[in-house]
């Protein structure tokens, strides 16, 4: 009989105990954001990124009913290349586990999972956030209220360009999440290196990143995430003008189609890769290993400072 704990994959488990730096993976990304193969490649390779930085990786996800932080290969072999993997949301983590479900987790699930381990960053593509139209939809991911609650620094992209931008810029700052820019001043647009909003605050080094992550504790006031805005390089970044043409036939596809709720997100995805010819998956990749090096440093900083 399952007992519910939370489960430490070895590595992961001797990293925490012996105060080793530590990274948070999702696990979303294997099962629902990226095609097979590549999936499980990917996977592997963000790992890899994470240790080449100097952190232990500990990707997140749920097999069999059991929550697992730091899954090793042949569960991460099941997530990628299993059919039916439940996307999980924190509301989704007992009932999952309630009925035995393999399932990938989600931002907000995998920040929630990884603070209440100990680990203090997370790294992942980009953030969910607020809807387009969710003034009449009111649809809002619950990534941005988690956040709001979870002490942890999540490395990111920006949210998804496919997102209202402004809007989640304006939620997260109700909410009393921190947002720094990455050596920039502007947001980052996911698979665009600015997403056309100023922030207000820019982090120069991983070092400083930390020293933002101990003040917070020593204070004691914001129980919320700290989110690193990480733009790609305006070299790597996917064609502004591609992107535009993609989204806005995306947008009228979904609105034709009627697609609502989780399944805007894959629906959108799916339609850049393929109406890039690939090129967004490619950006998509070089997007998420960039953020897991950086996250590795965040990690390796703070464990310094400790």
């Amino acid at each position: 009989m399952n007992d519910f704990q939370i489960r430490y994959g070895a590595e992961a488990a001797e990293a925490l105990r012996a105060g080793r730096p530590v990274v948070a993976c999702e696990s979303t990304i294997v099962s629902h954001g990226l095609p097979r193969p590549d999936n499980l490649r990917v996977a592997r390779e963000i790992e890899q990124a994470v240790r080449d930085n100097g952190a232990v990786p500990a990707t997140i996800g749920m097999v069999g009913g059991e929550v697992v932080v730091g899954l090793d290969d042949a569960q991460l072999t099941r997530l990628a290349s299993t059919d039916g993997v439940a996307k999980l949301s924190v509301r989704d983590l007992a009932v999952a586990a309630a009925t035995g479900a393999d399932g990938a987790t989600t931002v907000a699930a995998t920040s929630a999972l990884a603070a209440a381990a100990g680990i203090p960053v997370f790294a992942t593509g980009g953030l969910g956030g607020v809807h387009r139209e969710a003034s009449q939809t009111f649809d809002e991911s619950a990534d941005l209220t988690t956040l709001a609650r979870t002490p942890i620094a999540v490395v990111c992209a920006g949210v998804k360009s496919i997102l209202d931008v402004g809007a989640t810029l304006e939620r997260l700052e109700t909410l009393g999440v921190g947002v720094v820019g990455y050596r920039t001043r502007r947001f980052p647009g996911f698979f665009i290196t600015d997403g056309g909003f100023d922030l207000d605050w820019t982090v120069e080094s991983p070092e400083q990143i930390a020293a933002v992550l101990a003040a917070r504790a020593a204070h004691g006031v914001q129980p919320g995430a700290l989110v690193v805005a990480n733009p790609l390089p305006a070299d790597e970044q996917l064609d502004p003008a591609l992107h535009d043409r993609t989204l806005a036939d995306g947008l009228a596809r979904l609105a034709a189609d009627g697609i609502t709720g989780k399944a805007v997100t894959p629906f959108l995805l799916a339609h850049f890769h393929s109406a890039t010819e690939g090129a967004s998956l490619a950006v998509n990749v070089r997007i998420i290993l960039r953020n897991a090096a950086l996250a590795a440093r965040i990690a390796v900083a703070a464990a310094e400072r400790t």
